[in-house]
């Protein structure tokens, strides 16, 4: 789709007074990237609404598109790959060409678009990498041969919570005048009152639940006693004929996780730990998916009881279906890591 059909799109959607916003947010949920930015489309509903009625760019006096010559194309590239960062007024300063002129050459002859840098949890290094897929091919050969079964593993994590969630738009917002400042709110203090939460759950919802008393110090042996033998006592009492052989916890490799005497518990209870590789957030279910969707979710809470509470209210309100697409999307995540050779994937997540 070319500009001029973006354009006639935003003609058509501004007659009928649809904001420029919801214009711009139906174009992204179908063309993605491709879309106009936001300002381009508030700049042309702007000229549409005070009556514009070609969708074609109108012709430009000043400097000929001839400038557009295979030195100064040359010249563009040069500093972009020397800096991929520079900016088009950065541009327009080191080679004295116009704004109009290293557009073109960056959109018609370079066929370059910008994009913000995205957020990763850490450096990798070719070895982790190679972990990443060595660990997710292993994990996913179990369960593509059958020797491992979604609806026996069960995963968990700690998180901390904060009693008010300061940083959530939706209690942010407030009424204001309609020439009145937008309201404003103090960042999240580290200090305000939080409490840390550690959850496990499976393919069909919560299995346990507990939150750690402030001042507690979270080693491998309150782990053992406050966390594992807990759940896995919830375990026996859920399947009282199968017992825990068949289970498969999984966590990430937080100190106490990973502690020997952890692993010497669970093999003594038979129970084999799934692989976790390192710096591996995006294959943790309660990282992508879990801690945030509750955060987003539950109101704000004045203890830490009340905080557990809604906690449990809002994890068993969940449909299994929820809980089982998620292991279906981490499933998918190993083999994301693996086609992507070990590199962090969320940018090709769909």
């Amino acid at each position: 789709m070319n500009k001029e059909n973006f354009r006639f799109y935003i003609k058509v959607r501004t007659a009928l007074n649809i904001p420029a916003r919801i214009i711009y947010d139906e174009l992204c949920s179908v063309f993605g990237d491709q879309a106009p930015a936001l300002r381009t489309v508030e700049w042309w509903s702007k000229l549409f609404r005070e009556g514009r009625e070609d969708v074609e760019d109108e012709e430009r006096p000043g400097r000929p598109i001839t400038e557009t010559t295979s030195e100064n194309i040359e010249q563009v590239r040069s500093l972009i790959n020397d800096n991929p960062h520079i900016t088009i007024q950065e541009m327009e300063v080191q080679t004295g060409f116009s704004h109009g002129t290293i557009h073109r050459i960056i959109s018609d002859h370079l066929n370059l678009k910008k994009l913000t840098a995205r957020y990763i949890p850490k450096q990798l290094t070719d070895s982790q990498k190679a972990e990443r897929v060595r660990i997710c091919k292993e994990n996913l050969e179990k369960f593509e041969s059958g020797a491992w079964r979604l609806c026996d593993v069960i995963t968990g994590d700690e998180s901390w919570f904060y009693h008010k969630h300061i940083g959530r738009k939706l209690s942010n917002s407030a009424w204001v005048s309609r020439n009145d400042p937008p309201p404003t709110v103090v960042r999240q203090s580290p200090y305000a009152p939080k409490t840390l939460m550690i959850i496990f759950f499976k393919s069909t919802g919560p299995v346990f639940i507990h939150h750690v008393e402030r001042e507690q110090t979270i080693d491998h042996r309150y782990y053992i006693d406050n966390c594992l033998e807990p759940l896995i006592d919830n375990i026996k009492r859920q399947r009282p004929t199968c017992g825990v052989q068949s289970i498969k916890p999984h966590y990430d490799n937080g100190r106490p996780h990973v502690h020997k005497e952890v692993s010497n518990y669970l093999e003594s209870e038979g129970i084999t730990i799934i692989k976790h590789p390192l710096y591996s957030p995006d294959l943790a279910p309660c990282d992508f998916w879990l801690f945030d969707f509750i955060k987003q979710n539950i109101p704000d809470q004045s203890d830490s009881e009340l905080l557990h509470q809604a906690v449990s209210d809002f994890m068993n309100s969940l449909s299994k279906e929820e809980y089982r697409k998620t292991f279906d999307k981490w499933i998918q995540c190993m083999r994301l890591c693996v086609d992507n050779r070990g590199d962090y994937f969320e940018h090709l997540m769909k």
